[in-house]
Formats: C-alpha cells, structure tokens, sequence
C-alpha cells in the first residue's frame, strides 16, 4: 500500500532536474556571500567586550594609533630642514634698478647722495641673507621649521631661518637700519618696497625627498601579537592597550583580505562548504521524502527558503545592516511544518542556519541559539488553526532565546553587570517579526498552491456560503457530511492523519449532489425519480456528482487537496446498486463496465483513504434493520475488507494495522449512535 517503489528505475530527466536544483542553489547563495574578508566585531574603548574568546590567527604588529603616529610625526617634521636655492643676481638687478631710479627721480627726494649708498649697503646684506615669498614663509611657520638649508653651487649650508628675511621684515629693516643719521619719512617717501624681491626659491623635489627619509625612520608598530595569543575575552573591559590591538587586528584583516588571491579562495571555500550542505539535504529528501521530487510545488517552497534566509543574511553582513539576530528563522519550521512535515521542517532548518553561519565571523553561538529556537518552534506549533497558537510560539521562541544566551553568558562571565542587554531587545523584535509568519503563509498558500490548517479550519466553518446552500438545497447530504466528518476526523486522530483535512474534505465531499439532490436516498421524500431511468441512466446521474463536484470546487475556488477528496471518495469503484440490478435482469449480456464506474483515481493518501471507509461505512449504516453489535461489525467488516480486496488502496501509504484500527474505531462510534433507547411511560390518568 506504499507508493514508493525501491526498484524505481533510473531516470535521467529527473536526475538532470535535481542537478539544476543543487547548482542554482549553490550558485545563488555562493554568489551572495561576502567574499572580502569582515571585522564584524564591534567594540569600543571602556566598554565591555560582548563576544567570546578571541586569540589571533596570524601574527600581527600592533600599530600605533593616529594621535600617537601624528606626534612623532611632528616632532620629527620640527628638524627636518626643506632645501632652497637663492638667486644672487636678484639682489645684482635690484642694485641697478635702484641706480637707474635714483637718477630719475630719487635724487630729488633725498637730500644726499649718502641716503642712496645707505640703501645699496642694507639691500646688499639683505639679499645676501635671502628674502623669503610669504607663502613659504607661512608653511615653514606651520611646520615649525627652525632652518634651511641653502644650496649654492651644489653646497648645502644650514641657515637659521631667523636670519632670513620676508618681504615685510626686510622693508621694516630697511627703514629702521639707522634712523639717527636716515630720516625714515624721506625712506618711506622712496616707495623702497619696489626693491624687495624674494631671492630664495623653495625646492619642492628635494625636500619631499629629504621629508620622506626623515618619515620613513618613524617605527608605525610598537608590539606584535603571536598566532594563538589570547587579545581579549567576554566582559573584559576593553582598554587602551586592547583597543589599539583591536584596531590592528582589524587593520590587517582588511588588508590581508583585500588581494585577489584572497577573495579567490574565499570563494571556492563557501562554494565547497555551501554545496556540500545543499548535498546532504538532498540526500535526506532521497532518502526518506522522495515523493517530495515529484510535487514540485514543494520543491521549490524547501529550496526558496534554503536560498532566500542566507542571501539576506548576507547582504545584512556585507552592508553591515542591523543584528542578525532580528531576523525569524524560527519562521522556517513554523512554515514547513505546517505545509510538509516536522521532520523536512528541522532538517531544513538546520541546513539553513549552517549556510548562514558560513558569513560570520562568530558562528557557533549562532547555530547553537537558533537551533534551539527552531526546536521550539515546531514542537510549540505542530498544527496551526488559531492566530493565538502562533503569538504562544513568538513567546516560546523568545524565551528559547533568552535563556539560551543567558546560559551562555553565564559560562563565559563572572559578573552580572557585565550581561549584555541590548541582544534581549534584539530577541523580543525577533519574536514581534515571527507574527508575520501568518499572513506570510497565506501569500506561501497563493504563491506555491498549499492549503494550511487555517485555511482548513475557515473551509469548515458550516456558515461557509457554499456548506449553507448545501444545508437548504440537499439536507439530508448535508447532514451525511456531518456524520461522515466527525467519524472520519475520529479515525484520522487515531492512525496520526491530519484529521482537520480529512473532517473539511468530508464536508465537501458530496458537494456535487446539489445539482440533483433528489435523486440521492437521504434527500428523498416518498418520490423516487429513478424509476423512470434506465440503470444506465441512472448510474451515470450517480456518477455525476463526481464531476459536478468538481467544477463547484472550481466554481468556489477551493484547493486542490479538497478536490481531490471528491474526486476519490468512490475511487474507481463502481455504483453497485445499478451495476448488480442490471446484471440481474440481463445474466446473459455482456455489460459495459464503464458505464457504471467512477471516474477516479483510487485513494492516495491516508485520509483520502478513511474518508472513503467513512463514506461507505456511515451510508451503509443507515439500511440496517437492526443495530445490534454484532450486525454493526459485520457490516463494517464487510464493506471495509471489500474495498482492500477491490485494491481500493494499493496507491495509498496506509497499512492494514492503520485499516483495523480504523474499523475498530468505526465499531465503537456507530454503537454509540446507534445504541437502544429507553421508552418514557405514559402518565396515568
């Protein structure tokens, strides 16, 4: 009675089919992962350290920090002395200038030509000394330089820049040289600034070069760190020594991470290890959900969620957006379990929380939090039919949570001040997310064709527009579906089916009797329409229930799964009543099978299966003559071993210790109906 067939011969279109499955799904989440190497640790001075151990991978200097590179920088730059050329002929063309303009006009300014041989002497010392242009003037201020050197005919000589002149210090000496025997208004009326022309020329190449030597003797580390060495621990505060450590780690990790080479491995690292995962989620479903292969729909709801939680942890990583930890993954066996099973629900999420773990950089508290979380999950959530079930599993979850890493914390810690609380916070916005778990799942029912246990549940609602119709048009079908429901949701609770599937297919099961309720036994009131049809005719208006349930499912857009309830409630059995009546009255003719047959298939799922039990059973239960215990189980005996000798459900994953718990249950419930009732005396008058 089990579907899966251990000879099933190798196919090459569905082994190409899961070698798409297995290379877009490594290649998507591969390609999303972070390939430069991240410092994701945040940390800053005075402040406690909030992940656990943390020992150097490689060696590593200890670079010092920007104030202390900046001082020694300075200090250093205070000594250097930039080179300058100075350019005699300057002072030389000044002289002549001056000679040339006396004879013009200064000799009628100055009372003497002495004011003239006064000037000449102090413009000679000055351009001997050199004159400075303001703007070199104002960098060797800023740079503290106290000298030069001067370069003259390839000789360098140190030269105190106190004794070198700007333009302005230069006029100032001029007129202040000798103010006892030189009138300084007669100087100021020569307008002498005309011959003060800067003589010495900032060589830019050499002291760039000469400022580079001296730089390159300044030691930018002051410590290193061995491979292996302990940097800091949970709670440690982080001081100013750690915190310098800290940023050299850093410093070289993004460095070392930065080469080709690097992000080449990197990369064929997470495609090893993301296919390798993938791989081993593929075998399970080989292994032990095969038939899952074959419907599609949960092929791709499985791999969809295997891609989508690690690509946004990524990108979340990579911008280096919020905390992982905000993010529901106890939201992916919420919902595979609610549409497939709890087992592909855990297995599932196990693979997803190893693929996300493969972009942090602090992993196992990682995986150890959320596989506890998932546990939590699925066994606080095995059905959902009540928006309060799943806010009971957001506290669950979030307790989970909390109380893991509070256990973690207390391994790693000694003081209690010292506990982070801003991650509870991160806990509690996980488990406010994890709500959106109940309309993601009706956008999961539309996208990929499931139907959950909520939706089940509003199907059944008997105020549902189509149930209350049935209830007025066919009443007595109407109340079979209720009989039949609760007898089949029985029966389902005992083998572990889902009842609530089978109790709504039950319901619309005979929904196809409302085109022609009065041709159905329970809808009948003394007028029988049959006796004007043939058996032929008669069968086929039977049958038709069939099909005109089908295209009111359509009609009320209900899922496929009650569909398919309609359609195998009478499997491919055949309307014995027509079938044996015919045969009776013409032994000798060859009848036409087809015409008498149900359109199908047989059962092929569990509940399927009890609810064609329950239908026969329950319907059958009403022309007994007498309800006896003994009559009860021989009927039941008889119908339910007629159908498995019919091969009614060989395509079904049910056994026969399923089928006798099954009818044992049926014994039980049909003597509870049908059990003998008192009769009230008459009152005496």
């Amino acid at each position: 009675m089990n579907r899966i067939n251990p000879n099933t011969q190798f196919s090459y279109k569905e082994f190409l089919y899961k070698c798409l499955i297995f290379f877009v799904t490594v290649g998507i989440i591969a390609y999303f992962m972070p390939k430069e190497g991240k410092f994701n640790y945040e940390f800053d001075i005075n402040k406690p350290w909030k992940y656990g151990l943390l020992q150097a991978s490689f060696d590593f200097p200890i670079y010092k920090n920007d104030q202390q590179v900046q001082r020694e920088q300075d200090s250093l730059l205070s000594t250097h002395q930039p080179y300058f050329s100075i350019d005699r002929q300057v002072g030389k063309n000044i002289q002549a200038k001056l000679r040339e303009d006396y004879e013009k006009t200064l000799k009628y300014a100055l009372p003497s030509q002495s004011y003239l041989r006064h000037i000449e002497r102090i413009l000679k010392d000055i351009y001997n000394q050199g004159i400075l242009s303001a703007d070199d003037a104002q960098r060797l201020r800023e740079d503290s330089t106290q000298s030069i050197l001067l370069v003259e005919k390839n000789v360098a000589t140190s030269e105190d820049i106190r004794h070198l002149y700007t333009t302005k210090e230069a006029y100032e000496h001029l007129l202040n040289a000798d103010t006892l025997f030189y009138s300084k208004k007669l100087l100021q009326a020569c307008n002498l600034n005309n011959y003060l022309t800067p003589n010495l020329i900032y060589d830019k190449e050499k002291s760039e070069a000469s400022k580079k030597d001296l730089l390159s003797n300044i030691s930018w580390a002051n410590g290193l760190v061995m491979n292996g060495q302990k940097i800091i621990d949970r709670g440690e505060i982080v001081n100013e020594q750690t915190f310098n450590i800290l940023q050299s780690l850093q410093r070289e990790w993004e460095e070392r991470s930065d080469t080709t080479q690097e992000i080449r491995l990197t990369a064929m690292g997470q495609i090893l290890m993301v296919s390798i995962l993938i791989l081993c989620f593929m075998i399970y479903l080989e292994l032990f959900r095969r038939e899952y292969y074959e419907r599609r729909r949960s092929v791709t709801l499985l791999f969809s969620l295997i891609v989508f939680f690690p690509v946004i942890l990524s990108i979340m990583v990579e911008q280096n957006l919020l905390n992982v930890y905000i993010l529901p993954f106890a939201m992916i066996p919420i919902i595979i379990g609610i549409f497939l099973d709890s087992r592909t629900a855990f297995m599932a999420h196990i693979i997803i929380i190893l693929l996300c773990s493969i972009s942090l950089r602090y992993p196992h508290e990682f995986i150890m939090l959320q596989a506890g979380a998932g546990m939590a999950a699925i066994y606080s959530l095995r059905e959902l039919s009540q928006r309060s079930q799943l806010f009971r599993t957001a506290v669950i979850v979030f307790i989970c949570y909390a109380l893991l890493y509070f256990a973690f914390e207390l391994i790693h810690e000694d003081d209690l001040t010292k506990l982070n609380t801003r991650m509870y916070i991160y806990f509690i916005i996980n488990g406010i997310l994890l709500l959106f778990a109940y309309p993601f799942l009706f956008l999961l029912e539309k996208i990929f064709g499931f139907t959950s246990n909520v939706t089940l549940v509003e199907l059944s609602n008997i105020n549902n527009k189509l149930l209350r119709e049935m209830s007025e048009v066919a009443p007595g079908t109407f109340q079979h579906s209720l009989q039949m429901a609760n007898l089949a949701a029985e029966a389902a609770n005992r083998i572990g089916a889902n009842s609530q599937l089978v109790r709504t297919g039950a319901l619309y099961h005979d929904i196809g009797k409302m085109v022609n309720p009065a041709f159905f036994t329970e809808n009948q009131s003394g007028v029988n329409p049959h006796k004007s049809l043939s058996y032929e005719q008669s069968a086929q208006v039977i049958i038709s229930h069939i099909t005109d349930g089908i295209k009111l499912a359509e009609k009320h857009q209900l899922p496929k799964v009650i569909k398919d309830f309609i359609r195998t409630h009478h499997g491919a059995g055949v309307t014995k009543y027509f079938y044996i009546s015919y045969k009776n009255e013409h032994p000798d003719e060859e009848v036409d099978l087809e015409k008498f047959s149900y359109p199908g298939p047989n059962p092929f799922t569990k509940e399927q299966a009890i609810l064609m039990m329950a239908d026969s059973v329950e319907a059958a239960s009403r022309s007994l003559q007498e309800y006896t215990e003994e009559s009860i189980s021989t009927l039941i005996d008889k119908i339910v071993d007629g159908q498995v000798a019919e091969g009614f459900f060989k395509e079904c994953p049910i056994t026969f210790k399923d089928i006798a718990m099954v009818k044992d249950l049926f014994k039980e419930k049909l003597k509870t109906v049908y059990h003998t009732r008192i009769t009230y005396p008459e009152l005496k008058k």
